[in-house]
């Protein structure tokens, strides 16, 4: 999903998969350019041996200033790992269209990045937990009315999106469809309805792109 959304906006970008799962890591924070995390059925709060060195993994790289983004999983993975806190949302499960605002630094400007500019973008969500307590040398650059902590970034090189925008409205769907009893017959019938929403998914690819661009 992620080479579909960002090889049409970064066509020199190479990937390369580390299934941490079952143990695969890069063997050194020098192997990539970037480091990407996404999502996972897991908690990163869960006691997995792979969950315990992918933080310790996260740590070394904040503390060798590489550069690396967070989606889901990933996003609440960069506040684990660098001394925040997730949790499971007091709200419960986030999923379909949600509105992110961007806000101001308290410079009273906004992320070079981010351009073009857009205060407000539509993004798919699916997830229960949120993070609740962010690590140092952190600020929020987005909030959602379900998620205070929707997108963060912790120094000048380290990026985290609570939203999903690799996902497709139709896959969307079929995750909520198929976790009805999980997510609730009221959430999922609201999420469901709320993919009629136009999505921002390719302009917020394209902050990530600017991001990962500006800093190699």
């Amino acid at each position: 999903m992620f080479p579909s959304l960002f090889s049409p906006l970064a066509p020199e970008w190479e990937f390369v998969f580390y299934d941490v799962c079952n143990g695969h890591f890069p063997t050194s924070v020098d192997d990539c350019d970037a480091y990407l995390s996404t999502g996972s059925k897991c908690s990163v709060y869960d006691d997995e041996p792979w969950i315990h060195t992918l933080k310790a993994f996260v740590a070394e790289l904040y503390v060798h200033q590489k550069i690396y983004v967070g989606v889901c999983f990933g996003h609440q993975l960069l506040a684990e790992s660098l001394g925040g806190k997730v949790q499971k949302s007091s709200v419960g499960w986030c999923v379909g269209v949600h509105q992110f605002t961007v806000i101001e630094s308290a410079e009273g400007s906004y992320p070079q990045w981010m351009q073009p500019f857009q205060q407000n973008v539509h993004l798919l969500m699916m997830c229960q937990d949120q993070v609740q307590v962010l690590p140092p040398d952190a600020h929020v650059l987005a909030t959602a009315a379900d998620c205070p902590v929707a997108m963060f970034q912790v120094g000048s090189r380290m990026l985290g999106v609570q939203a999903h925008p690799e996902f497709t409205v139709p896959y969307e769907e079929a995750l909520m469809r198929s976790r009805v009893e999980r997510i609730g017959e009221a959430k999922t019938q609201e999420g469901l309805e709320s993919l009629s929403r136009p999505l921002d998914s390719v302009l917020v690819a394209r902050w990530i792109v600017e991001f990962v661009a500006s800093r190699l």
